[in-house]
């Protein structure tokens, strides 16, 4: 099983952690998008990484398509049984991954656009949305044990982009979030190498 991945990806960074949580053995190929290079459009149209490309050269797309299946293969580990935390769970990867689409929107528009052409509007509209998922998230912090799911995943992943490019605008107030990936490394030490990463 081969993952298709950036570094700095909050949902490449994802299902890595989780594939690794759930004992699948796999291998990581580090993909730059913008080169549309043939291994990563042959098995995703959409050009976008994360793509796993399974062992019988299925190609599995979209971050959450990929938690699914890796919880498939793995037997069940990646989300509760219980259909009512496994609902909360995937709540929880939502959120996370929604705020990741809003942060992700703001550093493309500063990254992509000509400087005189950046529209601050839309930049102030993504942030007032990733602000209030993270006040929601500090104010309903998850339960955190060695028994992890899904949504923790995402929380990692979407913490750890936070940062990587937003270091210093966020913290200020939610000093919930702003120390729960400490916690989370204890259950999951191989968070530090599979955190988002310049």
């Amino acid at each position: 099983m081969r993952i298709l991945y950036s570094p700095a990806s909050p949902y490449s960074a994802k299902v890595r952690m989780a594939a690794t949580y759930a004992g699948l053995a796999f291998t990581s190929t580090k993909t730059e998008t913008g080169k549309e290079p043939a291994e990563l459009i042959d098995n995703n149209p959409l050009g976008k990484i994360p793509t796993l490309v399974a062992d019988t050269g299925q190609a599995v797309f979209d971050s959450r398509a990929i938690m699914q299946y890796l919880d498939r293969e793995s037997g069940r580990k990646l989300y509760p049984r219980n259909a009512g935390k496994r609902t909360e769970a995937e709540v929880l990867e939502a959120l996370c991954d929604g705020i990741c689409d809003c942060l992700l929107a703001i550093v493309y528009e500063r990254r992509f656009r000509p400087e005189e052409k950046v529209h601050q509007e839309w930049i102030d509209k993504q942030w007032r949305k990733a602000e209030r998922g993270l006040d929601y998230l500090n104010a309903n912090m998850p339960r955190t044990t060695k028994t992890l799911h899904a949504g923790h995943f995402a929380l990692a992943g979407m913490l750890g982009y936070l940062a990587l490019r937003f270091d210093g605008d966020w913290e200020r107030g939610r000093a919930k979030l702003k120390n729960w990936p400490q916690k989370f490394e204890k259950f999951f030490p191989a968070h530090a190498e599979l955190k988002p990463q310049a």
